[in-house]
């Protein structure tokens, strides 16, 4: 229980850097020095140190939403084996409890945005309602391959030890188009390049950002570090993937998941460097890529299962 505790305060721990990558590498292909590496650490100290604001007509679910969209997205991250080591939580049936917590977490997060009354946070929610969406029938088709793989719904059957060893020995190139959907679930779940832009500030355009304009202090520092969480935890599940291999050297499996993990997210900062946001009505058909994939993996898994 110590060692999968300690692994998930590093994960917590260190969620906040390695978005602070994504910056770095988007500040490289710009030219530029970009920020340091430690500054979302500042900004959710800032933050945490500063007092929230509140508009007359907003009710108590404003108020809800930051902290249980971060519980939320805390909650689902106990559930993953980070560098393969056993989770923090794991029974039977968790990854169903995982999908529908983080499916909590946006509800939460909607709610808050249309407590507020606001048009412009009205149109983000919708649209984050929307999208993901599709992200969870993709999601869901991904579980059905990997449940006809190995016959489990635990989370550990499919990324803890040597088992994403294992599915690419069962099922390499449908897992291969899962690795692709994954990584479009990605983009989409966490608010980034092509889905939506996050250092924009458009409100016609945005889709998370325009939901958290009005949160403020804490609220916003909540919100922050459950969208790293969340972030961390999407990636996880594509580093064990990208890196399914085991040493049977606990340190040496964690900096090699730590590298693997730096591979995703620069993945993501050169996506957002070299590509431009979509138009909304593009958007839907960028997404349901993923479910095509996905869909097609599961189709070809049965075909080679006979």
């Amino acid at each position: 229980m110590l060692p999968s505790m300690l692994f998930f305060l590093s994960a917590i721990l260190l969620a906040p850097f390695f978005a602070a990558l994504i910056l770095k590498v988007k500040a490289f292909f710009a030219g530029k020095k970009g920020p340091p590496l430690l500054i979302q650490y500042y900004t959710l100290i800032k933050l945490f140190q500063k007092g929230s604001v509140y508009s007359t007509s907003t009710t108590f679910i404003f108020k809800l939403g930051p902290v249980l969209s971060f519980c939320c997205a805390l909650s689902a991250l106990m559930f993953l084996p980070v560098a393969g080591r056993p989770a923090l939580f794991a029974f039977r049936g968790d990854v169903i409890l995982v999908l529908y917590l983080l499916a909590l977490g946006r509800f939460f997060t909607i709610a808050a945005a249309m407590d507020t009354a606001s048009p412009f946070q009205g149109m983000g929610a919708a649209r984050e309602a929307y999208f993901p969406i599709i992200c969870e029938a993709a999601m869901f088709l991904i579980l059905i391959l990997l449940y006809v793989l190995t016959s489990n719904l635990q989370i550990k059957a499919f990324f803890q030890g040597g088992q994403p060893l294992l599915l690419w020995h069962k099922a390499g190139s449908p897992l291969m188009f899962v690795v692709i959907a994954l990584f479009i679930i990605l983009l989409t779940e966490n608010a980034r390049v092509p889905v939506d832009d996050p250092a924009t500030h458009l409100e016609l355009t945005m889709i998370h950002e325009v939901m958290v304009l009005d949160h403020s202090g804490p609220d916003l520092a909540f919100i922050e570090l459950g969208s790293f969480c969340k972030l961390f935890f999407y990636a996880g599940l594509v580093a064990r993937l990208v890196w399914p291999f085991e040493t049977g050297v606990p340190a040496l499996d964690l900096l090699l998941f730590f590298l693997a993990l730096l591979a995703v997210y620069v993945a993501v900062g050169v996506m957002e460097s070299v590509m431009a946001r979509y138009r909304m009505d593009k958007v839907p058909k960028f997404v349901l890529t993923s479910f095509a994939l996905a869909f097609f993996a599961v189709i070809v898994t049965l075909e080679l299962a006979k």
